[in-house]
């Protein structure tokens, strides 16, 4: 079984992120995968010091290893002075090759303003510097704030479609790239 884990850059309470975190994860779900979504903002995660030993702060143990039995990855990241969230980039330098070397990458980005693929493209070589294989498709969410409506659906369908096919081509794409059914 594919095992996808997921994590969205964001703390904010009604996090955009977190709501297309949700709605991506459940799509994998439906197409069979097993899902882990790890909610940033209940973690206990220091800020990196670029050491491998964080004895006081038992989630970062948590955190890399459920990077590490995952076979991919569902990134979502709000866009912040153009590029990744601080949150998002402090949790991925907790880990190390180990747990992102080899897995497969899928990555959405939330923006309050016009869509565009500043955080995606940071994102993008983050993920590739760590050796982890980063899926074509990408989804970015421009004008969050209607992008979704009040069930925490998102409004348009072609932008439904596209959170589809991303969670398609993760789920495909990790069967071929690993080896798993």
């Amino acid at each position: 079984m594919v095992k996808i884990v997921g994590i969205a850059g964001s703390l904010r309470p009604d996090s955009y992120s977190q709501l297309a975190l949700k709605l991506a994860g459940d799509r994998l779900t439906t197409l069979g995968a097993e899902v882990t979504l790890l909610d940033l903002r209940e973690l206990d995660l220091p800020l990196c010091h670029g050491g491998q030993d964080y004895p006081n702060h038992p989630d970062v143990d948590r955190l890399r290893q459920a990077f590490l039995d995952a076979d991919g990855f569902l990134l979502v990241t709000p866009e912040y002075h153009g590029s990744v969230s601080g949150v998002l980039k402090n949790a991925l330098d907790l880990m190390s090759f180990d747990q992102l070397d080899g897995k497969v990458t899928a990555m959405i980005s939330i923006l309050g303003g016009q869509s565009n693929n500043n955080a995606l493209n940071n994102l993008r070589t983050i993920m590739r510097w760590v050796h982890a294989w980063v899926i074509p498709e990408q989804v970015a969410i421009g004008q969050a704030w209607k992008a979704f409506d009040d069930q925490g659906k998102i409004v348009d369908e072609k932008l439904s479609q596209r959170l589809d096919g991303l969670a398609q081509s993760l789920y495909d794409n990790t069967r071929k790239l690993r080896g798993v059914d």
